[in-house]
């Protein structure tokens, strides 16, 4: 059986900071010890490696095997004891929909917490500041076993202080409690938190309709999932953050992308406009025909890399989700590593995701 693995060294990496060759080489060595870890733990996954040809010839990260992200919905995966299991998470799903059971220990959800910290404080600086959340209290309920939308809340929630909710249970702005909330902080950055359809549906779409204007001039606006919703409704990302702007006048707006089964492992939206892979995950875009890798440039399934699972072997996932890579350490904002666009999920894929199944 192999060795615990140290993830403290993976810890030190920094977060934007390595080149694209010196990634590659320490993601290797990191993810190809995650695969040996859970193929001696988990059975189901030592199954399905047993049936892949050559799956221990592991030269570059695109050799490594992957699981199609759907197989949590159908398996209880898990790489350790269940008495070892700390928390439950799920993704969203609506009633009749099987939804992803992801087991955690204390050092994956360590590890989340740690990693997740460190990206997102290049984006909004190491001070924790007061936020509000565009969502109801009752979404947090749950502490043990809870949904994409409560992890995401609670993920973010570490990076503010004075956590405010801005909706009511019924989904209604509270502009009372909103309003004595921001003049609390009038001289201060406010983080703000919510997942993109909740934030278009309870908040822009409502301020509009009653022609009100919550001015947030010092709002720093982290949002995900919900974009197939707005896709149906021909909303595009520019004219998210334009009407965002129209009723709230923030500016720093910074959408960003994951999935409940690498939690912790999220791509934030840089002021160019797009996503950023950091030195703990990777993304490889697929041929959805015979998942061959795609040249740059080419759209196709987006497969997602984390150094974070180690309870269960969500390490090397190919989601439902179409993108393209845009570049290699070659963004105008600065950041090394690959950066890309994400198109939505592929058609005829089930409905699923932080907030796609919500619908009021």
């Amino acid at each position: 059986m192999s060795e615990p693995i140290n993830i403290d060294p993976i810890l030190e990496w920094p977060v934007f900071g390595l080149s694209q060759e010196e990634k590659s080489q320490w993601l290797l060595v990191a993810l190809k010890n995650l695969t040996n870890w859970h193929d001696k733990r988990c059975p189901e996954y030592h199954s399905v490696l047993s049936k892949i040809k050559n799956a221990e010839n592991m030269d570059s990260i695109s050799d490594l095997p992957f699981l199609p992200v759907r197989l949590f919905k159908s398996q209880k995966l898990l790489s350790i004891p269940y008495s070892d299991v700390i928390k439950i998470m799920t993704s969203s799903g609506t009633s009749g929909q099987n939804v992803s059971q992801i087991f955690l220990d204390k050092k994956t959800s360590s590890m989340q917490v740690k990693i997740l910290s460190k990206i997102v404080s290049s984006f909004i600086g190491p001070q924790r500041l007061p936020m509000l959340v565009i969502d109801c209290r009752a979404t947090i309920v749950n502490r043990f076993k809870f949904s994409a939308r409560t992890a995401g809340i609670l993920g973010f929630s570490i990076f503010g202080h004075d956590v405010e909710f801005a909706l009511d249970d019924d989904m209604t702005i509270n502009l009372d409690r909103v309003s004595r909330f921001l003049e609390k902080y009038t001289d201060q950055d406010i983080l703000l938190f919510g997942f993109t359809f909740i934030v278009w549906q309870h908040w822009i779409r409502y301020l509009e309709d009653v022609s009100i204007k919550v001015p947030i001039r010092n709002g720093i606006l982290m949002h995900g999932g919900g974009w197939k919703q707005l896709q149906s409704q021909a909303v595009s990302p520019n004219e998210f953050k334009y009407r965002l702007k129209s009723v709230s006048e923030i500016s720093r707006i910074h959408n960003y992308y994951g999935m409940v089964e690498q939690t912790g492992s999220i791509f934030i939206e840089c002021e160019e406009g797009n996503l950023h892979t950091s030195s703990w995950s990777e993304i490889i875009i697929r041929n959805p025909t015979d998942f061959k890798v795609m040249p740059k440039g080419g759209v196709g399934l987006i497969q997602l890399l984390s150094v974070i699972p180690h309870s269960y072997p969500g390490h090397s996932l190919l989601s439902e989700d179409e993108g393209e890579i845009i570049g290699v350490d070659g963004c105008s904002c600065g950041r090394l590593g690959t950066y890309f666009r994400v198109y939505g999920r592929i058609q005829n894929a089930e409905v699923r995701g932080c907030s796609d199944t919500y619908s009021r």
